[in-house]
């Protein structure tokens, strides 16, 4: 049995036209789908140094073959060539978008994207095809105004960030409650003048071999670890476990410990909550609550970035920071970050601007400034901190990865996730491998070599998952085969073994891709505000240990010394005709 989803549609916004094309059979076979997928066409489509916001650049809305199936939260996932950090970039995007588009394409692996309209556009994709329609009207808009104007469908889609090419802008679905998040999709799709895409489709409906392991994987989701997690508090308690490790990045990445934590944490989302996402659902989603601007779904990151990173511990104030960015369509993290980093560069008289810690108000007006660029500040911080701190001066106030802000743990107490986000594939990610949830409570009892190797495997193991595309809150109940039997089901034959080394060869794709745009060890570098001790703690991290763990962590790859893999990984993972290096 061949894979059903086998094909990809193309369109190209310069000229209108629409086909649909076979996907290379050996592309299936050897990166399955999502991620994977993505990024092999994205080696192949984009030549060394594309302008991320050209209409050269290759934006693709990307299913896996088992998107509308598996339980959980479906995803689909965003994949570019970065306007933040000029890397690969894949991001993912929850809510009811994933699994329309899944039930519209059923017969695709979604939507490649290139080229640029002469105005604003909007795809509706349905009965395996796409149509190209106008959505001048629609200019401006925000995300919770743009899907109300397609009741017809489920929408992912810009809002004023993206339209103005903010290089942080998310795609969001679902009014705003699901983005697309880091590293600025949003913009790239502004910068195609693409508003929206509209899956009409219904959902799939799993029946036979799907639905039995539909039913006992959910089961078994929703008793293990994190789906009781999930059903308890969703993401929200991630600030309390920060706080209680000592990683809660505070008032600008200073502190590890926030005395404001308990106000704006899970227990304060419980008494504000008006319901929850899925309510019937096993795992129910996340606290939907009442703001100033509407009701928002506050995440992890929400509380972490735009709470205690800014030194606000009221919970009202929070959540509306958050839904201001989620209806600009601005990734939270980031826009958390550059307002903290404002607010450093002030107290050090780098900007004239009258901003401080716990100041709501502030942040709010600054975060609006961001999103529509009209101030001198706000269009600075737009570009990115890293881009600021060049104009105005105050480098390292906050940690980046190859132009990307550190997200949800400070891992000076945790050099395993320093690690983890200094070689993160898209720039400084916390999702592509979290080893700080048991160093920091555990401690160090490994040696270097074996630290380095957890993080791989949680590195290659997500990259897989990601290519399913499946939740990855599911990788406990999908660890043991990694997906084998749920793939068979579609039609694909890989084993466990042959798995496992499909998301190694994923993740050594996309390290040829970055690579081949002039990445290397200098871009995998331990950030220095991460060298300097957090307030009342003794030191931060040792860069010569960092390196000696950076070192381990190469030779376990199998990369040289300046992180490209080397032949002999080329060839075990049959990866030969895309080498590294300059091209």
């Amino acid at each position: 049995m061949a894979p059903t989803r086998d094909r990809m549609l193309r369109v190209d916004l310069s000229t209108g036209r629409v086909r649909s094309e076979a996907i290379p059979p050996e592309w299936l076979s050897r990166f399955v789908g999502g991620k994977g997928v993505g990024a092999r066409y994205l080696y192949e489509e984009l030549p060394r140094g594309t302008d991320p916001e050209s209409p050269e650049n290759v934006l693709l809305f990307a299913l896996g073959p088992l998107s509308g199936y598996t339980p959980g939260d479906q995803r689909y996932a965003a994949i570019t060539k970065s306007p933040l950090t000029g890397a690969f970039l894949d991001s993912y995007g929850g809510g009811s978008f994933p699994g329309r588009l899944a039930g519209s394409l059923p017969g695709h692996l979604g939507i490649l994207v290139t080229g640029r309209a002469e105005r604003p556009v909007a795809l509706h994709a349905n009965d395996d095809d796409v149509t190209i329609e106008s959505t001048e009207d629609l200019r401006g808009l925000d995300a919770a105004e743009t899907c109300e104007a397609f009741p017809e469908g489920a929408v992912a889609c810009i809002g004023p960030a993206g339209e103005n090419g903010v290089k942080y802008a998310t795609i969001a679905s679902d009014g705003g409650d699901h983005h697309a998040g880091r590293g600025g999709a949003g913009a790239v799709m502004g910068s195609k003048n693409l508003k929206a895409v509209v899956a009409r489709g219904p959902e799939p409906e799993p029946s036979g071999r799907l639905l039995e392991l539909h039913d006992r994987t959910e089961e078994a989701f929703a008793g293990g670890h994190a789906g009781r997690w999930l059903a308890a508090s969703d993401t929200l308690e991630t600030a309390e476990f920060a706080d209680a490790v000592g990683a809660l990045p505070t008032r600008g990445w200073q502190e590890g410990r926030f005395d404001g934590t308990s106000g704006i944490g899970i227990e304060r989302a419980r008494e504000a909550s008006v319901g929850r996402e899925r309510p019937d659902d096993a795992v129910p989603g996340g606290f939907r609550v009442d703001t100033e601007t509407g009701e928002s779904v506050p995440r992890g990151a929400t509380p972490i970035v735009l709470g205690a990173g800014l030194g606000i511990d009221d919970f009202d104030a929070v959540a509306t920071l958050g839904a201001v960015c989620d209806r600009l369509a601005l990734d939270v993290i980031t826009a958390g970050n550059a307002v903290a980093w404002a607010v450093r560069a002030s107290e050090r008289g780098l900007i004239d601007r009258e901003i401080g810690f716990g100041d709501e108000g502030a942040a709010r007006t600054l975060i609006e400034e961001i999103a529509d660029r009209s101030t001198p500040l706000g269009d600075a911080l737009a570009e990115g901190v890293e881009s600021a701190a060049e104009r105005f001066g105050g480098e390292g106030l906050i940690p980046t990865v190859k132009g990307m802000e550190l997200s949800s743990y400070d891992p000076r107490n945790a050099e395993t996730m320093a690690l983890a986000y200094a070689t993160s594939d898209r720039g400084a990610c916390h999702r592509r491998a979290r080893p700080i949830e048991i160093e920091a409570v555990s401690g160090d009892a490994t040696g270097v070599s074996e630290r380095a190797a957890a993080v791989i495997e949680e590195q290659d193991r997500r990259a897989l998952l990601w290519s399913l595309i499946a939740d990855d809150f599911l990788d406990d109940v999908f660890r043991g085969d990694l997906g084998s039997e749920w793939l068979s089901a579609v039609g694909y034959d890989l084993d466990p073994d042959e798995l496992a080394l499909t998301g190694e060869r994923i993740w050594t794709l996309v390290r040829l891709f970055n690579v081949r745009e002039g990445f290397s060890r200098a871009d995998d570098e331990l950030p220095p505000t991460l060298t300097e001790p957090l307030a009342g703690e003794d030191g931060g991290l040792d860069r010569a240990s960092f390196e000696r763990l950076l070192d381990a962590y190469y030779a376990r790859r199998d990369w040289d010394r300046e992180g490209r893999p080397t032949t002999t990984l080329l060839q075990r993972l049959d990866l030969t005709e895309v080498p590294s290096g300059p091209g």
